[in-house]
């Protein structure tokens, strides 16, 4: 049995079909900021923005994996050094919490922070209070980073949060129902394996694309 099926053609395609379970209408009668948690989600906020007439933005974010398990996601930290745990993988694991907060420091420091500067001069996404958020990316497995993302946007204390993708595991769905006023996306998925197994091209998205794609009409 095969499990695995192409659902968009490419990125521009998922994020199309995805503004057509939008809302649009409704939610161009307030001011919105599309928010991506991945380069190939910017992508698609772009388009999404487009629709709304919206500013778009990234959340910088790294993955922490477990130690000698480099496929193992125990922890996330954004660029605003808010990091979530995956507490049943460390209680699992036995892993210590300074081994988490101690990497989390040096990932800040040695990669997000150097984002930060070249995409946005040294400037971090903490400029959102009070504001509608909609939240996209290209996928949401586990569900960690945007978890991780939406906690982060939260604590800005923002008007509204709201999450839209294309696919998702269903797993991930009560999560992010429970803490966000609206989830969007076109397709869920009892067995989800990676983005690129639902894409006919998805093709790696490097920071000289997003500043590509910043820059671009």
């Amino acid at each position: 049995m095969t499990l695995d099926r192409i659902y968009f053609k490419n990125r521009t395609d998922a994020a199309n079909k995805l503004a057509e379970v939008l809302p649009i209408d409704s939610m161009r009668l307030e001011e919105w900021t599309v928010i991506a948690t991945s380069n190939g989600g910017y992508e698609i906020a772009k388009i999404i923005a487009k629709e709304l007439n919206a500013k778009f933005d990234i959340m910088f974010n790294e993955k922490i994996y477990a130690p000698n398990n480099e496929e193992c996601e125990i922890a996330v930290v954004t660029e605003l050094e808010e990091v979530l745990i995956h507490e049943e993988l460390i209680k699992s694991f036995d892993i210590d919490l300074n081994y988490i907060y101690s990497k989390s420091k040096s990932i800040y420091e040695d990669i997000l922070k150097p984002k930060i500067s070249l995409f946005r001069a040294g400037r971090r996404l903490d400029n959102l209070a009070g504001k509608n958020i909609l939240i996209v990316d290209e996928d949401i497995n586990i569900g960690l980073v945007m978890m991780a993302c939406i906690k982060t946007i939260i604590d800005q204390k923002v008007k509204s949060i709201s999450v839209a993708t294309p696919i998702l595991s269903t797993a991930s769905i009560p999560a992010i129902d429970s803490i966000t006023d609206d989830l969007f996306y076109i397709k869920s998925l009892d067995h989800f394996v990676e983005a690129n197994h639902y894409y006919e091209e998805l093709n790696e998205i490097s920071m000289e694309d997003l500043e590509r794609i910043k820059k671009e009409g």
